[in-house]
């Protein structure tokens, strides 16, 4: 496995425990635990979950760097602490199809929003799930409120297959069709 990937605008890198203290704060937002689903978690408990990650192998996660962010050159294994402003997550959890991964994004830092960052970072990482896990078709589950993340999904080409109005969520799915994979594989040709 990489231990990072890299695009024109930022890198992906590992979630590692130095990442923790920041993701944490990041955590503690209201507006940024509603986008995602999430409950506020202890810096402890933070730690656990970051670990977790590391050790399932039904998920992916790595923490965006953007770029411009990274303080002198960038270092391959180092977490980067100063450029981090988002992650990029795969769940491969269903049961009755293996090569289906759930995919999120988040960019948490409000001035890195609107450059194309999370584009990339979920171009990225779908092209490393087909590459490594030969994944066949996405799915994204997002609140029917965050316009921002409906539409980006929308612009990547994915459909919208469900809308609980119980969970007030939207689930949208692309397939990874032949023309789909060598399409992501020419995005990133020799970047990584």
């Amino acid at each position: 496995m990489r231990v990072s990937v890299e695009g024109e605008k930022v890198i992906l890198v590992p979630y590692m425990k130095e990442h923790v203290p920041k993701y944490h704060r990041w955590m503690q937002d209201p507006t940024l635990l509603e986008a995602t689903g999430s409950e506020p978690l202890t810096l402890d408990e933070e730690y656990q979950m970051q670990l977790s990650w590391t050790q399932d192998p039904q998920k992916q996660t790595f923490i965006v760097l953007d770029k411009e962010l990274v303080v002198g050159e960038f270092i391959h294994g180092h977490a980067h602490v100063e450029a981090m402003v988002g992650d990029v997550n795969i769940y491969m959890n269903d049961l009755d199809d293996s090569q289906m991964a759930e995919i999120e994004i988040m960019i948490a830092e409000p001035k890195s929003r609107g450059k194309g960052l999370g584009k990339e970072a979920v171009l990225l990482m779908m092209t490393f799930a087909v590459e490594n896990f030969a994944i066949h078709i996405f799915r994204a589950k997002i609140g029917e409120y965050n316009e921002a993340s409906l539409s980006l999904f929308q612009k990547l080409g994915f459909k919208e297959v469900s809308h609980s109005q119980i969970f007030k969520e939207v689930t949208l799915e692309l397939p990874i069709t032949k023309p789909k994979r060598e399409e992501l594989q020419q995005l990133f040709a020799g970047r990584q």
